[in-house]
């Protein structure tokens, strides 16, 4: 049997263990680091005895050992299997993004088909109760550590559910909200995402109801073990991880500077003076049109709120998705607004942490939006479909 080392496969320690876990198909397996050694022998199609022959220092008999075992934990794939196939295919579909993007889909994969019952972390906005963990990995390879759902069970104080910076200068934003009666359908066909900017600055209390409307509490629930509250976007669990941290290029009455917004008390929280369209267009990873919006805002998320309900490393997929259902709201409520909302997952993510204050371990940054009048005219629109496009378009599969 000629056997290939699979290409979806990662190896990392973890609790003192060296562990070799191959995606999807696989179980992570914790080896003697050796097995590192055995996997590059099968680098291509090879048998177990011309692996042993390049790996002189190691006797056949402990080759094929640890062949048997890697067979098992689906590291080693043998050649015309299904598994063999999907593999090959995964890596060339996945290619430009792994390992990291790939590892981090497959691994959690499936979680909740590990055992019934259970809360997993919902998309509606209604938090499933704080009645127990969901079931599924929770970060330990069978076999390498303990019970985690155990020490998950251990109570920890609840983190608070808004973030504050008691000793920043605090400004109180108006309570009057701005204008929202644009007809929902005529915001939803006119959101477009702006890169052209007027440069002439957004009032205040059109910001004050644009933070309000997609970051402020709407009510308070009871959870069963105290108070969670939702906003106008859903969100896993009504965990409320994600913060607001505000960049000021134009706003009028606020200087230049990163911000806070405080939801609880609809406030601003002064962090830092200071900011430029140059530098604006630097934390956005070089992008120009960063330059020209009247404020960023930067989605952080506070990750111990989720993670203190939800152990299972899937719950990170929530927090992106949470992110990307306020950076929606975010756009449609500035389209509402009369501004043009931008948005880019492009950004330089240890500055951007430090000029929001976020220590970027377990406050991070995730998404940045941004919003400023729109250009009548923008320079950088395309241009609608016609003939010649479609022509060099496919638009079915054959």
């Amino acid at each position: 049997m000629r056997l290939r080392r699979s290409r979806c496969l990662t190896c990392y320690w973890h609790d003192n263990a060296f562990v070799v876990h191959p995606h999807p198909h696989g179980t992570p397996t914790a080896l003697h680091p050796a097995a590192a050694e055995i996997l590059a022998a099968f680098e291509d199609w090879s048998t177990p005895g011309e692996a042993a022959g390049r790996l002189g220092h190691l006797t056949p008999d402990t080759v094929q050992e640890a062949v048997t075992t890697l067979v098992r934990s689906g590291a080693l794939l043998a050649r015309g299997s299904e598994a063999a196939r999907r593999d090959e295919q995964i890596a060339g579909l996945w290619g430009a993004w792994m390992p990291e993007a790939s590892f981090f889909h497959y691994a959690t994969q499936d979680v909740y088909d590990a055992q019934p019952g259970g809360d997993p972390p919902h998309d509606t906005g209604d938090p499933p109760g704080d009645t127990g963990n969901p079931p599924g990995d929770t970060g330990d390879p069978p076999g390498v550590a303990g019970d985690a759902n155990a020490e998950a069970s251990v109570e920890a104080p609840p983190p608070p559910l808004f973030t504050g910076h008691p000793q920043a200068p605090r400004l109180l934003l108006p309570r009057r909200p701005a204008g929202l009666g644009t007809p929902f359908g005529e915001v939803l066909y006119d959101r477009r995402t702006h890169r052209d900017f007027t440069g002439a600055p957004v009032s205040l209390e059109t910001l004050a109801t644009l933070l309000a409307v997609v970051f402020g509490p709407v009510d308070f629930i009871d959870c069963g073990r105290g108070a969670l509250y939702r906003r106008t976007s859903p969100q896993g669990g009504s965990r409320q991880e994600i913060d607001a941290y505000v960049g000021v290029l134009g706003v009028s009455g606020l200087a230049p500077g990163w911000y806070h917004y405080d939801g609880l008390r609809h406030g601003l929280e002064m962090l830092s003076e200071g900011l430029t369209p140059a530098e604006a267009a630097h934390l956005c990873a070089g992008q120009s049109w960063a330059e020209r919006p009247a404020f960023l805002v930067v989605l952080a998320a506070r990750l111990e709120r989720m993670s203190v309900k939800y152990p299972t490393p899937r719950a990170y997929r929530v927090c992106l998705l949470d992110a990307g259902h306020l950076g929606q709201t975010f756009a449609l409520t500035a389209t509402a607004l009369g501004l043009g909302p931008a948005q880019t997952g492009a950004f330089r993510d240890s500055a951007v942490a430090g000029r929001c204050g976020l220590d970027d371990t377990g406050h991070t940054p995730l998404y940045v939006l941004a919003a400023g009048h729109p250009a009548p005219t923008p320079q950088d629109a395309p241009p609608p479909a016609g003939i010649p496009a479609f022509a060099s378009t496919t638009l079915l599969d054959p």
